[in-house]
């Protein structure tokens, strides 16, 4: 799939908080990663958020170019015009921006404001299309007089402008590709540079069992940016303290799953630890049209659970779930769960990074 699954959330963390320091007279600007080669820790779309007295929301790198891009957008937060960075991390020699990185590839930062016209309006209507189920768009202009003037494309629809009306028309139909085609992407369109940064809702996960070891499972892959729904039919385990930011939804098997966020992109585990329960959940879920269907448990009990409940042996289904990572304890098996779904959802299979060939970091 290849789509980055922390991108809805942190977007709407840095767009969130730029847009409350606007509402206070405050003042912050974003950094973007707006393209990559080789070798690089974030992804384009990335953003860092600058707020006035240093303070920063979100990261472009690992953890090795944010002094440098914090400088350059305290320079644009006192009137310095948008900037277009680019870091050569191909060699361990200095650079001109004093960073011997030696990690292989290359770079590029796009810094604006983004509490004053017109950046600030494209972080308003984002965080507008944040709150939905739709997918979206935002071209940016990196270079030249219209440098940091944005366009918000939802279907078809835009919201703002570059400036001209013919320009908007023209940049239209590239945009637009560019969302179809679901990845964000630096591109020349009516003689101007843009980066169009595609912006998918995150997968639904849903964790069918509210026991004490789905509390760092539900944390953890709420960390990674899926939204988590917990289903369990004892009350008092769905608690806020227990799970904080999940849905929570009391439900046995044979209530249904109406209003369950079981549709073809979803991801299901089932972890009740009652046999019945498992079971009666793992027949419904091997109807809907999950992509993912885990069940946790020794193996024969699975398996008994999955013949019991008439469950097809397809490739959505994965039980035991995890990886063999030779997890012990919850934390630890949490963290086997959450890899394999990471892995789902970009379409890799599991291997160890040194087997990997070519950038660790690419897509």
């Amino acid at each position: 799939m290849g789509e980055k699954l922390r991108e809805w959330r942190e977007t709407a963390s840095v767009f969130g908080r730029a847009a409350r320091l606007a509402e206070r007279g405050g003042a912050a600007a974003v950094a973007t990663v707006v393209r990559i080669e080789g070798s690089a820790y974030r992804r384009p779309g990335a953003k860092l958020l600058v707020e006035g007295s240093g303070q920063t929301t979100g990261g472009v790198s690992g953890g090795c170019l944010e002094t440098d891009v914090r400088q350059v957008a305290r320079s644009v937060l006192a009137g310095a015009p948008p900037r277009l960075l680019r870091y050569e991390t191909a060699s361990a020699d200095e650079n001109p921006f004093g960073l011997g990185l030696g990690c292989g590839g290359s770079v590029e930062v796009f810094v604006q404001s983004a509490s004053s016209p017109p950046g600030l309006h494209a972080v308003r209507r984002s965080l507008e299309l944040l709150a939905s189920e739709v997918p979206f768009a935002v071209s940016t202009v990196l270079e030249g007089e219209r440098a940091g003037r944005s366009v918000v494309w939802l279907r078809g629809a835009p919201s703002g402008s570059l400036g001209d009306a013919d320009l908007d028309r023209a940049v239209a139909g590239p945009a637009e590709e560019v969302l179809a085609r679901g990845r964000s992407t630096r591109h020349e369109a009516a003689g101007l540079s843009l980066f169009t940064d595609v912006l998918r809702p995150p997968p639904h996960l849903a964790v069918f069992g509210a026991g004490d070891d789905a509390i760092p499972l539900v944390a953890l892959s709420s960390e990674a940016g899926f939204r988590v729904t917990v289903v369990d039919h004892r009350p008092a385990l769905l608690t806020e303290e227990r799970f904080p930011g999940a849905r929570l939804v009391e439900r046995r098997p044979e209530e249904g799953a109406a209003s369950l966020p079981l549709g073809a992109g979803a991801f299901a585990i089932v972890k009740t630890h009652g046999l019945a329960h498992d079971r009666e959940w793992v027949r419904l879920l091997a109807r809907s049209r999950v992509r993912y269907l885990g069940v946790l448990g020794p193996r024969e009990r699975v398996e008994r659970v999955l013949r019991e409940a008439g469950a097809p042996k397809d490739g959505r289904v994965h039980g035991p779930v995890g990886l063999d990572i030779g997890a012990d304890g919850p934390e630890q098996v949490a963290v086997s769960i959450v890899a394999e779904l990471l892995a789902v959802h970009a379409g890799r299979v599991p291997l160890s990074l040194r087997d990997r060939t070519g950038p660790i970091h690419a897509p």
